[in-house]
């Protein structure tokens, strides 16, 4: 049962609704500490001047916004509070939406919304009506004192939230100036070739059939060092081949590789090799 984080209603039109947030996503990276080279001693950050070697405790700091180089603007915390979003409990949906209309760029962090105490039959009659129009609410709730802008969307028996990222925090390729990005001719057969190769690299997506492939192998090498094997570095050749000069050349033998097969090719994990470190 995945823990809840924040508790609240979804309301939409009259309709308030009694949910539970709990995250959706779990973090599995590895993460490492930093230590002496010696491995006896984990080491700490410390808050000092770099021009006096004056050290500060957390509690003697401030905020401040750089506005020019070496110029800062210090907010206080009361000043913060002031402009912080008004608390709420509410995920307030103003608007029903086609999810193809979001492109996946303003995604940012999903969360399962759960029914809580008697707020059931609402939840389902919600998830049932979305599923049938085919729509997806998009809503705005306060979570510890940051505003979100959020799609809700079913997900097998479930409400699913997404936070979203907005308008002015995504560049989208209309904005640059690349000329990169302008138009090129594509030649016809090139074309047909492409789409061919597209279509025999086309399945079902399967989520479980991608691994994390280096984080297994770097969990294996933690384990392994803490059995007290001695782990050697092999040396291989770049996976990536050179750059396409003829194009409808590599086409070709990217469908005849291909051979209509539905499934994907994945390559095999590189390994280092290991030996059992001597009493």
């Amino acid at each position: 049962m995945p823990r809840s984080i924040w508790t609240g209603s979804i309301a939409f039109g009259m309709v308030s609704i009694p949910i539970r947030l709990a995250t959706a996503v779990r973090d599995k990276t590895i993460h490492f500490h930093m230590l002496s080279k010696d491995g006896r001693c984990r080491l700490r950050r410390k808050l000092y001047c770099p021009e006096t070697g004056e050290e500060y405790d957390f509690k003697d700091t401030s905020r401040g916004y750089e506005v020019a180089p070496d110029q800062y603007v210090i907010i206080r915390d009361e000043e913060l509070e002031s402009v912080k979003p008004e608390r709420g409990r509410t995920i307030e949906i103003s608007d029903f939406v086609d999810l193809a209309d979001i492109d996946p760029i303003y995604f940012d962090r999903s969360y399962l919304l759960l029914p809580d105490e008697g707020g059931a039959k609402a939840y389902h009659l919600l998830r049932e009506a979305m599923l049938q129009t085919k729509r997806i609410g998009v809503a705005r709730f306060v979570m510890r004192q940051h505003g979100y802008l959020a799609a809700i969307r079913p997900l097998q028996d479930a409400l699913l939230l997404h936070t979203m990222h907005y308008v002015d925090e995504v560049t989208l390729p209309s904005e640059l100036e690349d000329k990169s990005l302008a138009e090129v001719s594509v030649d016809k057969r090139e074309l047909d070739m492409a789409r061919q190769l597209v279509t025999s690299l086309t399945s079902d997506f399967q989520p479980d059939a991608y691994k994390n492939e280096y984080r297994e192998q770097l969990q294996e090498l933690i384990e392994a060092k803490a059995e007290g094997e001695t782990i050697t570095a092999v040396s291989e050749t770049p996976d990536h081949p050179p750059p396409t000069y003829n194009l409808m050349e590599a086409l070709k033998k990217s469908v005849e590789k291909a051979g209509g097969k539905k499934t994907k090719t994945k390559t095999a994990p590189r390994r280092t090799k290991r030996s059992k470190k001597s009493a």
